[in-house]
């Protein structure tokens, strides 16, 4: 076993089916799990079925919480102590992202080759190949090797190294917040430990297909943003 990969799926079930099956399509030996957070009916149905035919772990977190949606924080946990019950490093791949054949075992060997990794991650592009959002931040670097970097990684497609993970625990994460890759790579610097952008390793990224309520930012930005701000959604 190389690393224990995840991925949280929040209904988009078309999406996450395209990333689940790259996920078992790609090189190598590793522990996949799924959690579905409180996705619908359809949705958890679809998750089922697929994991008979592709063989996955999947968690419905309805049956370990009754926290609404989004449980990232849960997510995290769970596969921080699985990561650190096997002592293999972690890899989290959302469900709008499709991997290459090649992708976790490039992210694995560079970790192991560079030993004071915390978070490494591959690059986001869109269908054109142009480096895409989260990462349009690096769209004018070079596409070719590693970039350590002090800003943000996000968790599109990003390993998290077991060192790392033996250093910081994750329940320890704070609650009020929805999401947690800004605080971890910081967290991951704070630490020690060194944060790369893979700019030669390319994942396809589709922005917030796995959040669909998200599309609003670009559609009607008045109402993401009350949703953000009024009803309590989209913290970091």
């Amino acid at each position: 076993m190389q690393a224990i990969v995840v991925t949280p799926v929040k209904d988009a079930l078309e999406a996450s089916l395209e990333t689940i099956r790259a996920v078992k399509q790609a090189q190598g030996t590793f522990s996949y799990w799924v959690f579905d957070d409180f996705s619908t009916e359809t949705t958890r149905a679809g998750l089922q079925a697929a994991q008979k035919d592709m063989d996955f772990e999947l968690v419905h977190l309805e049956d370990l919480t009754a926290d609404p949606s989004p449980n990232y924080d849960k997510v995290l946990v769970c596969a921080q102590k699985e990561a650190l019950k096997t002592g293999l490093p972690l890899i989290i791949v959302e469900s709008d992202v499709t991997v290459q054949s090649d992708t976790f075992a490039r992210l694995v060997s560079f970790a192991a080759a560079n030993p004071t990794t915390g978070l490494v991650g591959a690059i986001t592009q869109d269908e054109r190949g142009k480096v895409n959002f989260p990462y349009l931040k690096f769209k004018q670097e070079k596409r070719t090797g590693a970039l350590q970097t002090q800003r943000s990684l996000s968790f599109c497609c990003t390993l998290l190294s077991n060192p790392f993970l033996s250093a910081y625990d994750f329940s320890n994460l704070d609650l009020d917040k929805d999401w947690y890759d800004t605080h971890i790579s910081h967290k991951a610097r704070e630490l020690g430990f060194d944060n790369y952008i893979l700019m030669d390793l390319p994942v396809l990224h589709r922005p917030h297909g796995s959040r669909p309520w998200k599309q609003l930012k670009y559609t009607n930005p008045l109402v993401y943003y009350f949703k953000k701000w009024f009803s309590g959604k989209d913290k970091i």
